[in-house]
């Protein structure tokens, strides 16, 4: 089959962020797919690259997790305009796969299938227009009736809705209660991340020795609300834990949370990179943070983080209710402690601490629970399976 594969924010893995289309687009065409997929880029001319099998079409709209809703609203609409106008080019192909956010990806596969009859899947990463509502970001009244009136036209329209965690199933489920829907939640990578000593090197130049060391890497945004780790960072100074966090972040907070985080100790902020520059923080932790604000449609997310510390064996700590805490607690490869409560995270930090064979046993479930829910090969395997049923 040729598929056009539609995704604004396409990453490498040198690139860093989230590589789940370039996963799946290269495992679509290790399948003997070809692949076309209409992403953007930072530059100043549309340009074409093969990439792990694909065809890659990158259109110059900046982007930039440092921007603000309305610059981000900004680059939908011009990523929108710009595609359709190539589009048209790309043809022919037999079938659409999209990936949101933001939720305007929609309208081109709206408009691929009235134009060419094109049947697509599309998949849910973030539940908008709930997501920026609750955060805030959207509070006209017309505007969030025509955006939940599209969103619930492209779930009718798809042949498949791909959704990344229950919460997300429950979402689309709610809003069109007739969609099919297919659980593909982020995928853990294990033949990249694998459980490895801690790199003495590494150690040393961090300046961690004698430390159990806490990573946050990925976004820094208003979503991630980071200001509870900072939080969890300053009690275990005050308790004089032998703690250390290391955040190697990028985002629109960096540099507020980087100025709030002067006086801790115990907290180092490190480059943000791509997989290898993560690889290496987690092979030096001992567990990793996954952080979210307070608002209840984040309890939906599907984190890259998460995944990729789950593959290199973790203590993987959390602190938002929902399918996340479900996971960590029923799989026993980590904890969930009230984001508000920085005591509780101490409480369930100390056995780890203490007890060096439940920190052990954590990892060996961590790495478990990547290999048989989240291999990289399961979840692409399974979005492919239906791409290949309707062929």
């Amino acid at each position: 089959m040729r598929i056009l594969y539609l995704h604004q924010y396409f990453k490498t893995p040198e690139e860093g962020g989230a590589i789940r289309s370039y996963y799946l687009g290269e495992a679509m065409a290790k399948r003997g797919h070809e692949v076309v997929m209409l992403t953007s880029w930072n530059g100043h001319y549309v340009k074409k690259e093969f990439i792990a099998g694909m065809e890659v079409h990158y259109l110059p709209v900046p982007y930039d997790n440092s921007m603000g809703f309305g610059r981000r609203i900004q680059a939908f609409g011009q990523y929108l305009w710009m595609a359709r106008q190539r589009i048209d080019e790309l043809m022919p192909a037999d079938i659409v796969y999209a990936t949101s956010s933001p939720l305007t990806i929609g309208l081109l596969a709206l408009y691929l299938r009235r134009r060419y009859k094109l049947p697509y899947f599309f998949e849910v990463r973030d539940l908008w227009p709930e997501a920026p509502i609750q955060m805030g970001a959207i509070r006209n009244t017309l505007l969030i009736k025509s955006l939940r009136a599209l969103e619930k036209q492209i779930y009718q329209q798809a042949e498949v809705v791909v959704a990344l965690s229950p919460g997300i199933w429950d979402g689309i489920e709610n809003l069109h209660p007739e969609a099919k829907i297919h659980m593909a939640p982020n995928m853990a990578d294990c033949e990249f991340f694998t459980p490895v000593p801690k790199p003495a090197a590494l150690v040393e130049q961090w300046g961690l020795e004698g430390r159990f060391v806490i990573s946050y890497t990925g976004a820094a945004g208003a979503t991630n609300h980071l200001e509870y780790l900072l939080a969890v960072a300053y009690a275990s100074q005050q308790e004089a834990l032998p703690v250390h966090f290391i955040v190697a972040a990028a985002g629109s907070e960096l540099e507020r949370l980087k100025r709030e985080a002067s006086d801790l100790r115990n907290l180092s902020f490190l480059p943000f990179g791509g997989k290898e520059q993560v690889r290496e923080y987690l092979a030096v932790s001992d567990a990793s943070y996954t952080s979210f604000g307070p608002q209840p449609i984040l309890q939906t997310n599907s984190p890259n983080k998460l995944f990729d510390a789950l593959a290199a064996g973790k203590l993987c700590v959390v602190n938002t209710r929902g399918w996340l805490q479900q996971l960590v607690e029923e799989r026993q490869c980590g904890f969930y402690a009230p984001a508000d409560n920085p005591a509780a995270f101490i409480t369930k930090l100390l056995p780890y601490l203490q007890e060096p064979h439940l920190l052990k046993q954590a990892h060996v479930n961590a790495r478990n629970t990547a290999e048989t829910l989240f291999s990289r090969r399961a979840v692409t395997g399974g979005i492919i399976a239906l791409l290949e049923d309707l062929a």
